[in-house]
């Protein structure tokens, strides 16, 4: 049984003549963490925002919290993380915070300090935000997000220009939210190896449609494994894969491979099932492949 704290069902925005979302539905578990990858010009922060009611839709429907109206109301019990937030940078951390208490109606100013911590920025003192470094930014960021002890956060690239140290520690900190708090989490990022590691799905959108959403362990079977396959007969090859062996699940390439997802156990039976039928096979082994490679295939290679 899903427990979705957010549906989107069938959503399209256009502007003027462009569409930029097209029929997107998408289903957000509480507790999850969801990973959207796509290229620049994907409909990813269009997506963001409109869960965030920045804007609206021209069609579809948005559920949140098993329920479609007062949505405002709904995004009170969430933050949003999207473009580049608002920092004050001739404030320090504690009255940038102040000021979100105020505005977020945060009754108990103990919770700055709570967030403060959190975010690893309680021994910064009086230092104005405009002289913290760019992770410092983030994480104060993040830590305005956290104000209102969010359910959901939704982040627009927070890893963006971050050195190797800073992306690891915001990782371990929305860890943290996700693990500890139950925050559930939807986050964009062009460092794919990273999302691999943090998300228990992913969103693959490419031209503003979703081309899959799979669960992690899904992603780690796929990834983990093809059997890449070469014949003397393309054609008939993928006749007998999918009439002899009952395979679906395959790509072909441009310069004629077939990589195979499923059935990886029987790759004896695969082979002997090929060549009995009069086939010459000149390509085959097994490959493991990385979340950047499965994107890349799933959206139509690197020139997309």
């Amino acid at each position: 049984m899903t427990n979705s704290v957010i549906e989107l069902r069938g959503l399209s925005k256009s502007f003027k003549k462009s569409e930029v979302l097209h029929d997107f539905s998408l289903s957000v578990e509480q507790g999850h963490i969801v990973g959207l990858i796509g290229p620049n010009g994907a409909g990813k922060t269009t997506l963001m925002r409109i869960i965030a009611g920045i804007i609206y839709p021209s069609k579809g429907e948005i559920e949140l919290f098993n329920g479609t109206e007062n949505l405002d109301k709904s995004r009170m019990r969430m933050s949003f993380m999207i473009e580049s937030p608002m920092l004050y940078g001739a404030m320090n951390a504690y009255d940038n915070l102040q000021y979100i208490r105020y505005l977020r109606g945060v009754a108990d100013e103990k919770r700055i300090n709570e967030v403060l911590e959190l975010v690893g920025l309680n021994d910064v003192g009086n230092k104005k935000v405009k002289n913290f470094s760019l992770g410092m930014k983030q994480r104060l960021s993040i830590g305005m997000a956290l104000m209102t002890k969010p359910e959901i956060m939704i982040l627009d690239e927070p890893v963006n220009g971050l050195d190797p140290e800073g992306i690891v520690y915001i990782r371990k900190l929305l860890f943290k939210l996700n693990e500890d708090f139950g925050v559930t989490i939807i986050i964009s990022s062009h460092i794919l190896s990273e999302l691999s590691e943090l998300c228990t799905d992913f969103a693959i959108i490419k031209k503003g449609q979703l081309i899959e959403s799979i669960s992690r362990k899904d992603m780690l079977v796929k990834c983990a494994g093809k059997i890449v396959l070469k014949t003397d007969d393309l054609n008939r090859t993928t006749v007998i894969l999918e009439s002899k062996l009952s395979i679906h699940d395959y790509k072909v390439l441009k310069n004629g491979e077939i990589h195979i997802f499923e059935r990886l156990s029987d790759i004896n039976l695969i082979s002997e099932t090929i060549t009995s039928n009069g086939l010459h096979i000149t390509k085959f082994n097994e490959e493991g492949q990385t979340l950047e490679n499965y994107y890349l295939n799933k959206i139509g290679g690197q020139n997309d």
